[in-house]
């Protein structure tokens, strides 16, 4: 279960191909294929390392507060497909 309290990164299974629209997320190990539908998301998923927590990253993020309950939900759907882990 996700939980943004705690620390995630991008999964090493993943690779994310840029797209003008955000990026394309493909897990190697499921072979499962994500859409991160906006620039912020991306930016989001790929920072989360450098982060003791996800609501770190997110508050140091581009994302607008009031859109930071989207990005968790989106969060918690890439977690639950793999393309992020706990670390």
């Amino acid at each position: 279960m996700f939980d943004p309290d705690l620390p995630y990164r991008c999964s090493p299974d993943v690779a994310l191909r840029p797209e003008p629209f955000g990026a394309l997320a493909y897990h190697f190990g499921t072979r499962r294929l994500s859409f991160l539908k906006t620039p912020e998301l991306v930016e989001l998923v790929t920072t989360l390392d450098g982060h003791p927590d996800v609501r770190t990253a997110l508050a140091a993020s581009s994302v607008p507060r009031a859109l930071h309950g989207v990005h968790l939900a989106a969060l918690a759907g890439l977690a639950e497909a793999g393309t992020i882990t706990p670390r």
